[in-house]
């Protein structure tokens, strides 16, 4: 509250222009409220820092998200007016630091609730509280999606509420449950305007997708002052809790430039999911021919196994792009890559076929050679569990060497989380369909070529190469004692040696011996892979998940939902 309104009695009744007749007066005084509201006060020290920090106001923020004209607050006069003692005329107002209500998303309805750190730094002793929980609640209701702007605390507390209280309390569960709950229905997006502590770091986990802005936005449990007090570590609050860290460890989703760059991200990723899991995810019309053969996809894996390429490459040649090559300009990919910076070994995004929203999963051989550690077996399953979530089916490109092994990738639990990214692809109940570009071995390798254990669609180019260990790995083990009695004659015998068995093995590492014997169903031309995968999705989408949300549907058994067993309204 600025100094020289602190000490005033808000509670003073007012003096208003009303004639006791018509709603006219006291509709005058709601609209001077909002109009206070609604406008900076300029010389305000919260909004001064604000500006010094180069963020954004609370409304200018919704202004730039939002469509233009579609905001319609919820709480609009949320806060403290303070009233002239002698006049009894309103001359301030001290509002809730939360801004919350409907607005819309390239024509879409979704609910907004927005912190303004320039009020209290979004503690709940300036009044937050409640209107975040009622968002959440509503917005699950009306199965819209949930955008959350957080900068602050988002409602967490402050010792400087036990003084006006008169007491402390326990902290109580009804300040998260509403968006646990929402989880369950809706899409939940968070983006980290500025610092995202305690109760708003939780709020930023609890999301299907979120975004930080670097060199603005941090995130941490207990900011610099706290951590110094139990810790003893002095910490700026980018060295606690800067994009850097938390964009490399799985906390946040992806990373923005600016907070229109954010904003930007929140508007593509809500374009391929659902307004909610009760319905379909939406489809917009596509220029890119379906039966587009891309000449690159051809020579794009290496005859010499042990190249990389990049596989970005591949998935931008297959999905749509949002200007039809044939129309000039710059073709432009549909595919939206979410956790670039985590679990790198591991490629996961959004894109569409045929304008149909899809999930992409595959690996980047140029991480580690491409093998899923522990950190990409968390993100597998994230992503496979949000895709199955909001029913979007799975195209499933497949180079997987195997588990990173060695001393480090055993103190990481790298086959416990591994273990459970191969349930969350085998209890999905989307479609995936695999192709299997390169590589397909051990555990690891079953569980990404097989994810659906030989009920779904798969498909190999001809550079395949599979089996139950990498075929050089393999000769190492399996004539282990020979090529050690070689190795003791000269290290040049040992090396002919090893060359001659994999001469002997190569003719049946080919996958056309395996196509022989019906191991692998169909090897299909790379160029070949978008008509197939745009004739698959339309297919999956007329008549496979139409079929999931009648079933999602039909199991919405009011406001308790138990465990695996429903939706909670």
């Amino acid at each position: 509250m600025p100094d020289d309104v602190k000490d005033q009695d808000a509670s003073k009744k007012p003096i208003v222009d009303d004639d006791g007749k018509s709603w006219e007066g006291p509709l005058r005084q709601l609209r001077s409220q909002q109009q206070l509201v609604r406008s900076p006060n300029t010389k305000d020290r919260g909004y001064v820092r604000q500006k010094a920090n180069n963020k954004l106001w609370v409304r200018e923020r919704l202004d730039a998200l939002l469509d233009q004209n579609s905001f319609t607050e919820v709480g609009s006069i949320t806060g403290q007016p303070v009233f002239d003692e002698k006049t009894g005329k309103l001359v301030s107002f001290v509002p809730a630091n939360s801004v919350t209500g409907w607005g819309k998303l390239d024509g879409r309805k979704v609910f907004v609730t927005a912190d303004d750190f320039s009020v209290r730094g979004g503690h709940a002793d300036g009044g937050i509280m409640n209107k975040p929980i009622y968002g959440e609640s509503v917005a699950r209701r009306a199965r819209v999606p949930l955008i959350r702007l957080l900068d602050g605390s988002s409602g967490g507390g402050s010792v400087a509420l036990y003084l006006s209280m008169g007491s402390t309390y326990i902290p109580q569960m009804n300040i998260l449950s509403n968006s646990i709950e929402a989880l369950s229905v809706i899409p939940v997006v968070s983006a980290l305007l500025g610092p995202v502590v305690g109760l708003a770091a939780a709020k930023a986990a609890i999301s299907h997708f979120s975004v930080m802005v670097k060199d603005l936005s941090q995130l941490f449990a207990a900011g610099p002052p706290v951590v110094k007090q139990a810790t003893f570590e002095d910490l700026s609050k980018s060295d606690l809790g800067g994009w850097d860290i938390h964009a490399t460890n799985g906390t946040v989703d992806n990373v923005a430039s600016s907070e229109s760059d954010a904003f930007q991200q929140i508007r593509a990723f809500l374009s391929y999911l659902p307004s909610s899991v009760f319905s379909l995810p939406p489809v917009l019309p596509c220029k890119d021919p379906a039966d587009r053969r891309d000449e690159e996809l051809l020579d794009i894996i290496p005859r010499r196994r042990s190249r990389p390429y990049d596989i970005r490459k591949v998935v931008n040649a297959i999905v749509d792009v949002d200007v039809a090559p044939d129309e000039g300009g710059d073709a432009v990919s549909t595919f939206f890559e979410i956790g670039a910076y985590w679990g790198r070994s591991i490629v996961t995004g959004l894109a569409r076929m045929s304008g149909r929203p899809i999930g992409v999963l595959t690996s980047d051989c140029k991480v580690n050679g491409g093998a899923i550690d522990a950190m990409g077996s968390q993100k597998t399953a994230k992503f496979v569990n949000l895709c199955n979530h909001f029913g979007l089916p799975i195209l499933n490109l497949v180079d997987q060497p195997g588990f990173a092994i060695g001393s480090q990738a055993e103190r990481m639990a790298t086959i416990r989380h591994g273990a459970a990214a191969m349930v969350a692809m085998y209890n999905a109940s989307v479609p995936f369909y695999t192709i299997i570009i390169r590589r397909a071995f051990g555990v690891a390798g079953c569980a990404f070529a097989d994810p659906e254990n030989g009920k779904g669609i798969r498909v190999a180019w001809p550079s395949g190469d599979w089996g139950s260990l990498p075929l050089e790995g393999g000769i190492e083990a399996a004539y282990k004692r020979q090529l050690d009695l070689a190795g003791s004659e000269s290290p040049e015998a040992r090396e002919k040696l090893m060359a001659e068995l994999l001469d002997k093995f190569e003719d049946v590492r080919s996958p056309q011996k395996t196509a022989n014997k019906f191991g692998i169903e169909e090897i299909i031309d790379p160029r070949d892979t978008r008509p197939l995968v745009c004739e698959w999705v339309e297919h999956v989408y007329e008549t496979v998940l139409p079929q999931l949300v009648t079933y999602k549907q039909a199991t919405v058994i009011g406001d308790s939902v138990p465990p695996g067993r429903g939706y909670k309204l």
